[in-house]
């Protein structure tokens, strides 16, 4: 008899791991993704260089010196001596330092939201699609350029000065208080009229906020029967209040650091003599203006110099008070 072959049951091949037998393989950045980001990140450095350079030289040197100096007897001839809190506490005592920050604060609190409103206002007409748009975006946009030049200056004070344009005006509608560059209560009102006119730094940003906001939003808003008041105040004022907010900081600490303009008043940069009475200020006469100019002049002169040309308005304010 022949014998029967039994045949062992086929047994399944072993699935093959989805994994490799040493771990999953990881992929090596290559070297030369390696050296091109090197490569930009050189270039980068290099382009910011000049700007890094002039930070550290003529911005953060200056400023730690500054406040190393400010705890010191310093005269730029003798060595600076050690002083401590000597030199704020005599500066907080002085009767001419807490009226400078008042000028300084009105001056901020004042100028800040007129010009802000100024830029908005500008912006919105700007917004819309004219012919010749161009033109008048780079003709606002100027007087940011040339503001703080001295010709400008030079102009400024023609304009509020005695029997000038505006003192003319004024006596048109039976206002005679002289020119505005001559009376120390008037010129910090044509100083806040500069800054207003220099509105073009933030009027750029409220129009580059402007052109992100969805025209839908308006869109919808014309089909409920909003009109242009109740869009201006319920989508473009919350749209861009991150930008409102942005130029509110940066107008802030710009004036306040700023603290007005260079407007001559007098020769060179000196307080006009005046004398407050009844009636319109007028300027002294004999004795009266040769103490001034024996006393008071020379001060005037002294402090001018040392503030320089962005502190020469707050320095004419608070001595000719």
């Amino acid at each position: 008899m022949g014998t029967a072959v039994t045949h062992a049951p086929a047994t399944e091949a072993p699935a093959r791991d989805s994994e490799p037998r040493h771990g999953p393989v990881k992929s090596p950045r290559p070297a030369a993704l390696k050296r091109r980001s090197r490569r930009e990140n050189l270039a980068g450095y290099l382009f910011m260089s000049p700007w890094i350079a002039g930070f550290l030289l003529l911005t953060a040197g200056p400023m730690i010196a500054s406040l190393y100096f400010a705890f010191t007897d310093y005269n730029l001839f003798d060595a600076p001596r050690w002083v401590g809190l000597d030199n704020f506490s005599e500066m907080f005592a002085d009767p001419r330092w807490r009226h400078s920050v008042q000028v300084t604060l009105w001056y901020v609190a004042v100028g800040t939201p007129i010009k802000l409103i100024a830029a908005l206002g500008v912006a919105l007409l700007l917004a819309q699609k004219r012919r010749g748009q161009a033109f008048y975006r780079a003709a606002f946009y100027a007087p940011s350029l040339i503001g703080a030049s001295v010709s400008v200056a030079i102009v400024w004070k023609a304009i509020f000065s005695d029997d000038a344009i505006v003192d003319r005006t004024q006596k048109l509608f039976g206002v005679d208080v002289g020119g505005w560059t001559g009376d120390p209560d008037l010129i910090i009102y044509s100083l806040v009229a500069l800054t207003v006119w220099q509105f073009g730094a933030p009027m750029v940003i409220f129009l580059a906020g402007l052109k992100q906001v969805p025209r839908e939003l308006y869109q919808a808003a014309d089909v409920d029967g909003a009109g242009r008041l109740r869009q201006f105040w319920n989508i473009t004022l919350p749209m861009i209040s991150p930008v409102f907010l942005f130029n509110v900081l940066l107008e802030t600490i710009h004036l306040s650091c700023r603290a007005g303009c260079p407007v001559p008043s007098g020769p060179g940069c000196m307080p006009v003599p005046v004398k407050r009475g009844r009636g319109r200020p007028h300027r002294l006469q004999g004795d009266a203006a040769s103490r001034w100019k024996r006393r008071v002049r020379p001060q005037a002169g002294a402090a001018c110099e040392a503030a320089g040309d962005e502190g020469r308005s707050l320095v004419r304010v608070s001595l000719a008070k």
